[in-house]
């Protein structure tokens, strides 16, 4: 009985080394080196996340940008699923927003300026006659301060009272979690000593068949939301917040990306394609389900979380195939899409808007979480 016993525990052990060998290695084609420089007299880094699923998050301080995400796929083959680049000196090239922190003001702020107790306040106009994401060198260009302890990296910055326009110093503080259950986790917090408008948002650029493996049209998408905030030819908020149900821009129920992206709806016509905020069914500072994103060849499935009021639905419509990506591939229209989780477009200048207005005293804080699955 003891031989047997043992032959038996062996046969489970083998067989258990055989089933934990189907994750498949992960190869990235950048290296740490690739990230360490110094920028404006401060040391710039990459980092790295692995959970227990083989779950592999890479970061750096410049722009406290998301670099990559390697998820699991349906045959247990891992890709790269966050569009981005290989070294520090393509981010300086290249678009800074890829999977950075924006801020103070993320989307667009009408006439590149707002007034608070009676002070207007202007900002870089970069975006027509306004600003968009805070101008051209905003956070997403700054080297941040940082510390990591295992899976949790935290990203600290301060905002000097003028810079880019925006009043008051700010300190500001993004935590990045990888969890066990696949979740990348980012928590916001800020505090200023002037009135400020803060709209804080990560510009991730996603695509589940892996960066750089075509456009993003076949993903399935649903959003929890049956209204959107309507623009104008500018992109600017008209003010309205629009019941889509039943609209081209509807995701209340599956539809993929490609589907009626190039109808004729006057929204769209103006985007190019989706660039909208969709306001979520939620209530106020309430966590909650905001999309989910499924990519049917690959199996991989993506649910994002968020206490944000809104979530910016943008399609990669003027990825224009200047930049080269990680995998030595261009980044053409739509071959990656973005949801920014965050308060609404041109607030400031919306009384009828969720307020974005931070004092001194009050913390601003927002959380987020981007789940990764397969199905």
């Amino acid at each position: 009985m003891k031989k047997q016993s043992l032959i038996l525990i062996a046969i489970i052990a083998s067989f258990a080394a055989c089933t934990k060998t189907t994750q498949k290695s992960i190869e990235m084609p950048y290296k740490s080196e690739n990230f360490e420089s110094v920028i404006g007299g401060k040391p710039n880094r990459l980092f790295t996340m692995e959970n227990d699923n083989g779950m592999v998050v890479t970061l750096t301080n410049y722009g406290a940008k998301i670099v990559s995400v390697y998820a699991p796929g349906r045959n247990g083959d891992f890709a790269d699923v966050m569009l981005g680049f290989k070294s520090i000196a393509d981010y300086q090239q290249y678009g800074a927003s890829h999977g950075a922190v924006v801020g103070p003001f993320a989307n667009r702020i009408a006439g590149a300026k707002f007034t608070i107790d009676s002070i207007t306040y202007n900002f870089p106009v970069n975006n027509g006659k306004n600003c968009l994401h805070s101008g051209p060198n905003s956070w997403y260009r700054k080297v941040w301060d940082f510390q990591k302890d295992g899976n949790v990296i935290v990203f600290t910055l301060t905002s000097a009272d003028g810079e880019f326009g925006f009043p008051g110093n700010k300190t500001v503080k993004v935590t990045y979690t990888l969890t066990n259950d696949n979740e990348l986790k980012i928590d916001y917090e800020l505090t200023t000593d002037k009135a400020c408008h803060i709209n804080l948002t990560n510009h991730s650029y996603f695509n589940l068949r892996g960066e750089g493996n075509g456009d993003i049209l076949n993903h399935i998408l649903v959003i929890n939301a049956d209204k959107s905030t309507p623009v104008n030819s500018e992109m600017l908020p008209t003010g309205e917040i629009a019941d889509i149900r039943g609209t081209e821009l509807d995701f209340t129920t599956p539809h993929s990306i490609g589907e009626r992206i190039d109808s004729q709806n006057q929204q769209l016509v103006y985007g190019s394609g989706y660039d909208f905020n969709y306001v979520i069914n939620k209530a106020e500072n309430q966590l909650a389900f905001a999309a989910s994103v499924y990519e049917p060849e690959s199996g991989r499935h993506m649910e994002v979380f968020t206490t944000e009021p809104g979530v910016q639905l943008y399609t990669g419509n003027h990825l224009g195939g200047r930049e080269i990506g990680k995998s030595g591939v261009a980044y053409t229209k739509r071959t990656g899409f973005c949801l920014e989780t965050q308060h609404f477009p041109d607030s400031p200048n919306q009384t009828g808007f969720p307020s974005t207005l931070v004092k001194p005293g009050e913390t601003f804080n927002s959380n987020t979480i981007y789940k990764f699955s397969v199905k």
